[in-house]
């Protein structure tokens, strides 16, 4: 019986199949790198905002504690976006004609609040709380980066699940003391897990294998 195929064929056909391969792991290696990418995660994408507010100029500068224009953060799974009436506490003895604030007047006149664009969110199906992070020592520049060093406000950190993880496996590496939670410039002391280790048993923290249970986030 005559040859149907051409001898070169069983080479076209086991360089196709390993070609194969190598295109879908090189897929997948483009899809897990704009995964990671800023594009998709707008980490250190400064987001555009009403008002240019400047965690910087107010936090470093002026020395605002967070709690003053976070106000429910201590107590509630929301951290609170500051009302107008926190802008104005300041800006009706500050900076009363500067176009910049133009947005922040016209909103105190109009009781209409300000459409802030959200920076750091989870998902929907995603259960966090504040209070709990901050009673347990987690300080907010854990989560959202340098804030006192921002000009305009970015995310810092992806928030990605495996993120989040890797702190409720080893939370002692971010624990820090009470008083030490607000503090825009805390640096990590040298003995950061002998601390960490110290303060998890303080504060109750619970084993890293009952918080990284599927029903402490997603409930």
């Amino acid at each position: 019986m005559a040859q149907i195929f051409h001898r070169s064929t069983n080479t076209i056909s086991r360089v196709s199949i390993y070609g194969a391969v190598f295109i879908l792991g090189g897929l997948g290696y483009l899809f897990y790198e704009v995964n990671q990418s800023s594009y998709y995660t707008e980490v250190n994408v400064a987001r555009q905002q009403p008002v240019p507010f400047s965690h910087k100029h107010h936090v470093t500068d002026d020395g605002i504690d967070c709690r003053y224009c976070h106000t429910s953060v201590e107590n509630s799974s929301y951290a609170g976006v500051p009302t107008t009436h926190i802008c104005m506490s300041c800006h009706s003895k500050l900076w009363l004609n500067s176009a910049m604030l133009g947005p922040v007047r016209a909103s105190y006149a109009t009781d209409v609040s300000l459409q802030w664009t959200r920076v750091n969110a989870v998902p929907d199906f995603v259960y966090f709380d504040h209070s709990i992070h901050v009673s347990k020592g987690i300080g907010c520049t854990t989560c959202h980066g340098p804030m006192g060093e921002m000009p305009l406000t970015y995310r810092a950190n992806t928030l990605y699940m495996r993120w989040c993880i890797d702190c409720h496996n080893h939370p002692e590496r971010h624990v820090r003391r009470r008083e030490d939670v607000f503090k825009a410039d805390y640096v990590e002391p040298p003995d950061q897990e002998a601390l960490g280790r110290r303060l998890v048993k303080e504060y109750k923290i619970k084993a890293p294998r009952e918080i990284t249970d599927c029903y402490t986030c997603h409930r």
